[in-house]
C-alpha cells in the first residue's frame, strides 16, 4: 500500500507529524521487544521480578525503563495509525485510537508503581519491599477502570486496519497480538509478551517506514540541527525533573 496517495502534502500539518509519526511507528515496538527480551528469564510474578532486580538491577532497570519509554513514545503511531484508517473507517479508529491511548496511560501508571517498588528493595529490604507490594495488589484505583480498555483497542484497531486497507491480515493480526499483553505491576517478561511485541513490530515498522517516506526528506544538516536540540531538551528536561 502506498501511503503517498493517502498522505498528499497539500494536506498541510497533520497532528503529529510525518516525522514525528515514522520515528515512533519503528521505534517504540523495538523498544517494547527489547524490554521483554531482557527479562524473559526470571518468572512472571512480582516476588520473583523484585528478587531480580535485587540480584540484576542494571538490567532489571534497563528492562523497565526501555518499556516505559517504549509505552510513551507509542503514542503518536496510535493517532497516526487511527489517522489513517479512520480516512475509510472512522468508527473503528476512533474507538481503537481512543480506548488503546487510555490503556497506554495505565501502563505508564503501572511503572510508576515498579519504580516505587524496586526503590523500597534498596530503602527498606526485600522482604519488606515483597510484603508491601503483595498486601496493596488489587488496591482500588481510577487507572483499573482502564485496564481493560488497551485490550479490546487493539482489537479493534487490527479490525479496522485491515478493513480500511492500512495493514494487511499479518500486520493486522500482529497489532492484534498486542491485546494478549498483561497489565499490572511488576509484570515479567513471557514468551506470550514475546509474541504480542514481535507482532507490534511485524504491524508498526514497515507501515513507520511507509510514513517517513511518504513525503520529501530532509536535509542531513536539518536533521542534526534538530537531533540536537532535542538531545539538549531531554538532558535540560531531565535535570529539570531531578532538581524537582
Amino acid at each position: 500500500m502506498h501511503l503517498q496517495n493517502q498522505i498528499p502534502e497539500q494536506d498541510g500539518f497533520r497532528f503529529p507529524g510525518r516525522g514525528i509519526s515514522g520515528i515512533s511507528m519503528v521505534l517504540a515496538p523495538v523498544l517494547l521487544l527489547l524490554a521483554e527480551l531482557l527479562r524473559i528469564q526470571f518468572d512472571f510474578f512480582y516476588p520473583a521480578q523484585l528478587q531480580a532486580f535485587v540480584d540484576h538491577p542494571t538490567r532489571i532497570a534497563v528492562s523497565y525503563n526501555l518499556f516505559l519509554a517504549g509505552n510513551i513514545l507509542l503514542w503518536p503511531a496510535i493517532i497516526a495509525l487511527s489517522n489513517l484508517i479512520g480516512k475509510k473507517k472512522p468508527s473503528l479508529a476512533l474507538w481503537g485510537g481512543i480506548f488503546v491511548i487510555f490503556g497506554l496511560f495505565a501502563r505508564t501508571f503501572h511503572y510508576g508503581i515498579n519504580h516505587l517498588a524496586f526503590q523500597l528493595t534498596a530503602v527498606q529490604n526485600l522482604e519488606l519491599a515483597t510484603k508491601a507490594v503483595g498486601e496493596s495488589y488489587g488496591a482500588f484505583h481510577i487507572i483499573s477502570t482502564l485496564s481493560a480498555a488497551i485490550m479490546f483497542g487493539w482489537i479493534i484497531l487490527a479490525v479496522g486496519a485491515y478493513r480500511s486497507g492500512v495493514l494487511k491480515i499479518v500486520g493486522a493480526t500482529g497489532l492484534g497480538l498486542m491485546s494478549a499483553l498483561m497489565l499490572g505491576v511488576l509484570k515479567g517478561g513471557t514468551v506470550v509478551s514475546l509474541i504480542a511485541t514481535g507482532g507490534l513490530c511485524i504491524a508498526l515498522i514497515p507501515l513507520g517506514v511507509q510514513v517517513l517516506r511518504s513525503g520529501p526528506i530532509p536535509e542531513p544538516k536539518f536533521i542534526f540541527r534538530w537531533s540536537l536540540i532535542i538531545i539538549a531538551v531531554v538532558i535540560g528536561m531531565y535535570f529539570f525533573g531531578q532538581a524537582g
